[in-house]
């Protein structure tokens, strides 16, 4: 049965969301295509697709006398908790804050440091799975 466009899109995404879910030690390919009641030729396209666009990496293991892939997410959706941790939820100089004001982004002492600290915790790569 092909599959429409609408419909790929859906199921790449819901691919995706369950990859993320497990986390940084992965999921095995055959586990999500059962969840998701797929094929293992839909399933493993779907899946490169993925790849081809780095939001998954994709290692073949062997389980259970089995050849299968390991998918492990290589980016995170961006995470509210990230924004609700910003220097200037709490800032005392808020209300003066401005792009040209005495106080502002570019000379603020305390977004630059959380910024870096952010963009670290993001760019942190993920350790391929090895067997």
């Amino acid at each position: 049965m092909e599959r429409t466009e609408e419909e790929l899109v859906d199921l790449t995404s819901r691919v995706y969301k369950l990859v993320v879910e497990r986390g940084k030690d992965g999921v095995l390919q055959s586990e999500i295509w059962k969840e998701l009641g797929l094929t293992s030729r839909d399933g493993s396209r779907l899946a490169i697709r993925l790849e081809r666009r780095g939001l998954i990496g994709r290692v073949k293991v062997l389980e259970e006398g089995r050849w299968t892939y390991k998918l492990t997410p290589l980016r995170f959706p961006t995470d509210m908790a990230s924004i609700e941790k910003a220097p200037c939820i709490i800032c005392q100089f808020e209300s003066k804050c401005a792009i040209d004001g005495e106080i502002g982004p570019y000379n603020c002492p305390w977004i630059g440091p959380w910024a870096m600290k952010e963009f670290r915790e993001l760019t942190q790569p993920v350790a391929p799975v090895t067997t």
